[in-house]
């Protein structure tokens, strides 16, 4: 009978999550793979077995950060209307940042000082947002949408990031209905996008 494999999928992501967490609350000061070991009730031994050392973990959680992101935007099936594509992609963004927020900051916050990504990190980072681009690039092509300069995707990016941004940082105004407003800011967004009928 072969022996059960203990540095398997599972601890990846348990020391993946417990390493974001560590960033996001407490800096990049408190992420030492001793530290990180002894919280996730493993070896610094599994740790380099499993990411070759720090260098190599911090960009394990950048790719798993865009990952976990990218599966989720996926996940949105098409209606064959570009504009609420557009809306559903918005929410299924905060979704996913509310389901993972130690690693939102680990895509964008800068929370790895030096951290560098190389090449096939960068193109991971990009395809997580391929379905964004995919929309707005279904959208001018069927004449849904205006754009005709390449600006909306960081337009609408810059939305969602921005709102999910202040919620997550809790800067909110108190007492928002902070689902029923993000959506409400994502169709304003779409429709200022959206060629008007009959033109």
């Amino acid at each position: 009978m072969p022996r059960p494999r203990t540095h398997d999928e599972a601890l990846r992501g348990r020391l993946l999550d417990r390493a974001g967490e560590l960033l996001s609350q407490e800096g990049a000061g408190a992420l030492s793979l001793r530290r990180l070991a002894t919280d996730a009730a493993t070896s610094t031994t599994a740790v380099y077995s499993l990411f070759g050392g720090k260098p190599g973990l911090v960009r394990e959680l950048y790719v798993e950060a865009f990952h976990r992101l990218g599966t989720r935007l996926r996940a949105v099936a098409a209606t064959g209307d570009p504009a609420e594509d557009l809306v559903r992609l918005g929410v299924a963004y905060r979704a996913s940042a509310l389901a993972d927020p130690h690693l939102y900051a680990v895509m964008f916050g800068g929370a790895i000082p030096g951290f560098d990504p190389d090449d096939a990190a960068v193109e991971h980072s990009r395809a997580a947002l391929a379905p964004l681009l995919g929309v707005i690039e279904t959208g001018v092509r069927e004449g849904v949408f205006t754009d005709t300069d390449g600006t909306m995707a960081v337009g609408c990016w810059g939305i969602v990031h921005g709102l999910v941004s202040l919620e997550l940082l809790g800067n909110l105004p108190p007492g928002l209905d902070v689902a029923a407003a993000y959506e409400r800011a994502l169709r304003a967004n779409t429709a200022g996008w959206t060629r008007p009928t009959g033109t």
